[in-house]
């Protein structure tokens, strides 16, 4: 038993740096959103477009530095490669909320706040953490794989 729970100590921390860094990214982005749209004016996409990029950045910088430490950093590319995986995310949570609001008329703002922010946001976040560490922060010195 506790060499089951050895192997799943180092994905365990790798989970939590990642949610931790995830965390801190949605606190930027929100704060952000809410700042341009409010005092400085801006309008709804810009200040969405804005506040992604910057959320994106913090993610970034919390795991190359943080959950992902051990590992090579490798520059711009890498930091494309995240942005790219984050971008894969919003697509998902936008697909679910179209899928339901569109598809199968769930039209409340409920039913766009489950589809968009609860399911898509799950979805997304699995999506996200399987490209970070498929395709951003390799392997290198990782025990085993995450799917088993």
């Amino acid at each position: 038993m506790s060499l089951a729970r050895g192997r799943q100590g180092p994905f365990v921390r790798e989970v939590l740096g990642f949610a931790a860094a995830g965390l801190l990214a949605y606190a930027a982005d929100l704060g952000l959103f809410v700042w341009l749209r409010g005092p400085a004016g801006l309008d709804p996409l810009t200040a969405k477009a804005l506040s992604f990029v910057a959320g994106c950045s913090v993610a970034y910088a919390g795991n190359a530095f943080g959950t992902y430490r051990h590992t090579r950093l490798r520059g711009p590319r890498q930091y494309a490669a995240f942005f790219t995986v984050n971008v894969a995310g919003a697509l998902v949570q936008l697909l679910c909320l179209a899928v339901s609001h569109y598809g199968l008329g769930l039209t409340s703002p409920r039913a766009d706040t489950l589809s968009g922010a609860v399911v898509g946001m799950a979805l997304a976040t699995v999506l996200r953490f399987w490209g970070t560490r498929t395709w951003v922060f390799r392997g290198e010195g990782r025990d085993g794989s995450w799917t088993g």
